[in-house]
C-alpha cells in the first residue's frame, strides 16, 4: 500500500499486544516498525550484565550515551535488535530485564538520548512505532495514535504462554504481580509515563487475536 510520510503510533500497557500488532501492521502497510521497547530492554540487559546499579542515573544516562543500538532487518522480515553489534533479540526477553526495564525508562537523561534516536528513525522514512510514551512525548505530531488497551489477566495469560512457550521457567501468581507492579510504575513514573494522548484512539484487543487487532486499525487508517 504506497504511502507518503506516515508515522502511526500504539501505546499501551504490558502485555496487550502493541509490539506484535505493530509489527503486524507496519508489514501491510509496507513499512518500518519501530520497538522502541527493545531499545529500553537493551540497555537494561547491558546494565545487568555490568552489575550496575540501577538508581544511579548518571552513570546510566553515559552508559547510554556510550551504547549502540541498532535494528537489522532479517530475510524473514523480523527484525533483530544489536546492543553494540550483538543481537540481543532473546536475551533482552527475559523475565529479569522485563521486571528492570522500568528503572532505564524511568531516567531522564536516558530518555532524552532515546527520544532523540527514535525520531531520527522516524524523520525519513514511515514507521509504525509503539511503547508508553510516543504518541504523547516522541511523536505528538503522528498522522495517526492508538492506545492498544487489553484485560489485565488476559495480559497476564499472554506473557505466560509467551514464556512458557520460550521455555523459560515462570510462576503465574509471580507473573500477575510483576504485571499489576509495572502497571502502576508505568502509569505513575515522573518521566514518560504511560497515558493515552487526547488524540488516540483507543483499540481494545481483548478476545482478539493480532490478526483482528490490526484489522480493526487498518480499518482507522485512511491512506
Amino acid at each position: 500500500m504506497p504511502t507518503d510520510h506516515l508515522v502511526i503510533t500504539l501505546d499501551g500497557p504490558a502485555g496487550a499486544g502493541k509490539s506484535t500488532v505493530a509489527k503486524s501492521l507496519a508489514g501491510r502497510l509496507g513499512i518500518t516498525y519501530l520497538d522502541t521497547g527493545a531499545m529500553y530492554r537493551a540497555l537494561t540487559l547491558k546494565a545487568l550484565r555490568l552489575k550496575m546499579d540501577l538508581s544511579d542515573e548518571e552513570a546510566l544516562t553515559t552508559l547510554c550515551r556510550n551504547t549502540k543500538i541498532t535494528f537489522k532487518e532479517m530475510p524473514d522480515g523480523s527484525l533483530s535488535i544489536l546492543l553494540d553489534g550483538e543481537d540481543v533479540s532473546t536475551a533482552i526477553r527475559a523475565p529479569e530485564v522485563t521486571n528492570n526495564t522500568f528503572y532505564i525508562a524511568k531516567t531522564p537523561g536516558v530518555r532524552t538520548l532515546m527520544v532523540a534516536w527514535q525520531r531520527a528513525m522516524g524523520q525519513d522514512r514511515s514507521i509504525v512505532t509503539d511503547g508508553r510514551d510516543q504518541g504523547t512525548v516522541v511523536f505528538t505530531d503522528a498522522r495517526y495514535k492508538f492506545y492498544v488497551d487489553c484485560d489485565v489477566e488476559e495480559r497476564v495469560q499472554r506473557r505466560f504462554k509467551e514464556l512458557v512457550a520460550a521455555g523459560k521457567p515462570v510462576n503465574l501468581d509471580q507473573l500477575r504481580a510483576d504485571m499489576k507492579d509495572r502497571d502502576q510504575k508505568d502509569f505513575t513514573r515522573a518521566v514518560g509515563p504511560l497515558k493515552k494522548a487526547p488524540d488516540a484512539i483507543t483499540v481494545d484487543s481483548t478476545g482478539l487475536t493480532v490478526e483482528g487487532t490490526v484489522d480493526k486499525i487498518m480499518k482507522l487508517i485512511h491512506l
